[in-house]
């Protein structure tokens, strides 16, 4: 008899059928109700995909038992979790995707909620990509129970993963283009009706007459109000429930006031009915939600591109040949083959050939890199020339992609300040509408009672602040997405209010000015040891250390040699001992201090070190071309070396554009060679700050902000105290140490020109923002009086209102259309 093992967990079967999960249309047999209830839940929460890719089975769930379980408990399965959950430094992060967020108003409210969840560390709500960004620590919440409180708000979560978000999407929008089509079908059949009484056509008829064109407009009316207008009823409780109040509040009220007080009216056969009101507000308040839905689809594509760009499948290396296999297969020191033509599947190294690799979807550069073995690749790149065998380091949320996209989420979700004061500002707006309705009904009901409803209803559809709340949030995630375009992110708030006051620039000197691709042009020998013997000390000093000259000596390592007492001096150098003997390398000063110290000098040393003073050796051993690193041991200096590194190709011409613009440039760099002063010079920079330690760089940024608004950039690791105190600081990031970065801007693609470009961007939406809440406030004061005064029809408040939102998002997705 064939074995029967648990389609969950590979278990083998002993209790028959008596445990069964439908799956993939069949039934699966289960080996307990742990696997079972577990197995149900993944199915329950939409991760039926999780079947298909998986490369494990789950883990048995015999503690487990259905009562234990809820909705989402699939999502706390480590084996599900894989696939979007990224976990760094014991905090896990994800990206939702939630259904219902119509405004602000809903953002503010979700992150409310769950902010006050023990374990939650942050929550980022989009309310235009309509996701959040959460950190929890797993030790003390469970992603479930995070879900779980979401759900018991009103919304629906789940996390984000591209071919579902899609599905969902296209769902979502027949589902509200089915919501759109009824009210404009039932707005024409009953403005027919309206439009002939208003003009008097019928007013010859007999009561019974006009009472049947009521009846019937009322019938046509209702599915608009019991079904298309459901998002907003419910949105509107969702705001009542948490003691908040949001736009959709005065909507709901608006439209059920109307449709009410028109079926009394209707009913008694006396007074005035607005059904077509009720129904052309409806349809237009639609309409511009559904412009709105596509701009925030049109404002949101750019992560979604960077997730189709990885590749599903790869060709994996065996030791029979090629196969082809799903890239979720893939595990990390896994070879594979990457055909010219093709894009890499995962993050990885190269092992053998050498190629040319297209990186424009990470880096918004266009030009080929050349890539050889050891060199590192990234997935969704594309090999254009020869084929290369890779074997993969990174996969899933640890890849490089899967970080650009929860930065470039980070940096949407982030509201500057002047949208946190237009959110308070809305909320406090919806307060102040509902009052002054109020009042202007008891107002009317005193001077003309026929007229108090309908001008009410003006004043409620007319004001909502729709546009209000649509200025800012669509304006930023629309700049995010040309920064995604060039190749910058952005990680902190306020970077779009801040890069157009910036007057001062202050560019460090290695891997910023320069592409930071350090080579070895000399060795100056100072005493009896050969090359290779002090090529080896300085290998071995430099061992641990991340600083670009430390990659110079690595192919002089020895591994016979070992390092003990290591110290790093931040900005000088680095101290330890090698077979008892003390060495030092790094700067001048430095590493001749301790020969400073010494009672006499060695009599092999060179030129008569002994008596000279440090400031003449140093001078005497600095290159006026290169930057100079010195090797000292206990009591003399033994060698020199000179280090060349290559100037960035379009530094000379960003210095020149940032002047133009009126910035001052400067540059601070730790260097203390001639080289400092050769290489500005030549760039047109003409404040040189040479020799600073990283407290030097701090206290220089401090004395320039007196005057200026200052931006650092810093390679993002040695440069970290001075790129936190700098108004806005800009990394060049490169591969994995991107994460490691703490600056606001990050460059992947290491192109100092884009910082212009970015200048340009953050000055188009800063007066982008400005105009649509110029427009926003000057419509509500415009409209407001004319409402409260019985001016405006509801007709042509619901159309005012519709128009006034469709021009803030419009004038928003003008940016996209920036060539630069």
């Amino acid at each position: 008899m064939t074995q029967v093992s648990c389609f969950h967990c590979g278990e083998p079967v002993l209790t028959g059928t008596q445990f069964v999960t439908r799956i993939q249309d069949d039934d699966r047999a289960m080996c307990c109700p742990g696997c079972q209830a577990v197995s149900q839940a993944i199915l329950d929460a939409g991760l039926t995909s999780y079947y298909k890719f998986r490369t494990e089975p789950g883990a048995r769930q015999t503690a487990l038992v259905p009562d234990a379980l809820n909705a989402f408990s699939g999502y706390d399965l480590p084996e599900v979790q894989q696939d979007f959950v990224h976990s760094e430094a014991g905090m896990d992060s994800v990206s939702l995707s939630i259904e219902g967020i119509t405004c602000a108003a809903c953002a503010w409210l979700i992150e409310h909620k769950v902010k006050q969840l023990k374990g939650v560390q942050q929550i980022l709500v989009n309310s235009t990509t309509q996701r959040a960004l959460i950190s929890w620590d797993k030790q003390l919440i469970k992603l479930s129970d995070i879900l779980g409180q979401i759900s018991r708000i009103g919304y629906q979560a789940a996390p984000y993963q591209l071919d579902d978000q899609e599905t969902l999407s296209k769902q979502n929008s027949r589902k509200f283009l089915l919501r759109l089509g009824l009210a404009g079908f039932a707005t024409m059949q009953v403005m027919m009706f309206a439009l002939a009484l208003y003009t008097g056509y019928f007013t010859d008829l007999d009561t019974e007459i006009r009472d049947y064109f009521r009846w019937v407009s009322l019938l046509f009316a209702a599915p608009v109000v019991f079904y298309s207008a459901q998002p907003f009823y419910f949105s509107a409780i969702r705001s009542l429930l948490s003691g908040r109040l949001n736009m959709d509040v005065s909507v709901s009220i608006a439209i059920c006031g109307a449709y009410i007080a028109s079926g009394i009216a209707t009913l008694n056969g006396t007074g005035e009915v607005y059904f077509e009101s009720v129904s052309m507000f409806t349809f237009f308040l639609l309409l511009g939600r559904y412009f709105e839905q596509n701009a925030r689809q049109s404002a949101s594509v750019s992560s979604s591109n960077l997730h189709k760009l990885v590749p599903l499948t790869a060709h994996l290396m065996t030791a029979t040949g090629l196969e082809a296999i799903p890239a979720k297969k893939l595990k990390v020191g896994d070879i594979i083959l990457v055909k010219p033509g093709e894009a890499i599947a995962a993050d990885g190294e190269i092992r053998a050939g050498h190629s040319s690799i297209n990186e424009a979807m990470l880096t918004g550069e266009q030009l080929p890199i050349e890539k050889r073995s050891q060199d590192k690749v990234y997935a969704g790149t594309i090999n254009l020339e020869q084929p290369l065998e890779v074997r993969v380091t990174a996969l899933g949320q640890d890849q490089l992609v899967a970080e650009i996209i929860r930065l470039q989420e980070l940096a949407a979700a982030t509201k500057p300040g002047i949208a946190l004061l237009v959110d308070k500002l809305a909320r406090y707006f919806s307060a102040t509408v509902l009052s002054i309705a109020a009042l202007t009904y008891l107002v009317w009901h005193q001077l003309a009672p026929e007229d108090a409803f309908w001008v009410t209803l003006s004043v409620l559809v007319a004001t909502c602040p729709c546009a209000l709340a649509l200025a800012t949030p669509t304006a930023v995630t629309c700049a995010n997405a040309i920064f995604t375009r060039l190749g910058i992110i952005t990680r902190k708030a306020g970077v779009f209010e801040k890069l157009p006051t910036i007057t001062h620039v202050v560019f460090d000197k290695t891997g910023t000015l320069t592409c930071g691709s350090l080579s070895l042009q000399g060795v100056t020998l100072l005493a009896e040891l050969g090359e290779p013997e002090v090529l080896a000390i300085a290998a071995a000093l430099e061992a641990g250390s991340l600083h670009p000259i430390a990659q110079v000596f690595v192919p002089h390592r020895d591994n016979a040699l070992t390092v003990t007492q290591v110290h790093h001096e931040v900005g000088q150098g680095i101290a330890g001992k090698i077979a008892g003997v003390s060495y030092r390398i790094g700067k001048a000063d430095f590493c001749m201090a301790s020969a400073a110290q010494s009672p006499g000098a060695s009599p092999q040393l060179h030129k008569s070190q002994a008596t000279q003073s440090q400031a003449s050796l140093s001078q005497e051993y600095q290159s006026q071309e290169y930057q100079t690193v010195f090797l000292a041991d206990a009591s003399r200096l033994i060698a020199t070396f000179e280090i060349a590194d290559t100037v960035r190709p379009d530094s000379k011409s960003t210095v020149a554009a940032l002047k133009r613009r009126g910035c001052q440039v400067s540059i601070a760099s730790g260097d203390n060679s001639a080289h400092v002063q050769q290489l500005a010079a030549s760039l047109g920079i003409d404040q040189v700050h040479a020799g600073l330690s990283p407290a030097d760089k701090l206290a220089l940024v401090k004395r320039l902000q007196q005057e200026h608004t200052v931006a650092m950039f810093g390679d993002g690791i040695n440069d970290a105290p001075v790129l936190a105190g700098a108004d806005i600081s800009i990394a060049m990031g490169s591969g994995t140490a991107i994460a490691k970065n703490s600056a606001d801007l990050i460059l992947l693609g290491d192109h100092l020109s884009r910082f212009t470009q970015a200048l340009d961007v953050a000055q188009f939406t800063t007066r982008i923002i400005r105009q649509n809440l110029l427009w926003a406030l000057g419509y509500n004061l415009l409209i407001l009086p004319l409402a409260v005064t019985g001016q405006v029809p509801p007709y042509i408040a619901a159309i005012g209102m519709s128009a006034s939102s469709l021009i803030v998002v419009s004038n928003s997705l003008r940016l996209l259309r920036i060539r630069l």
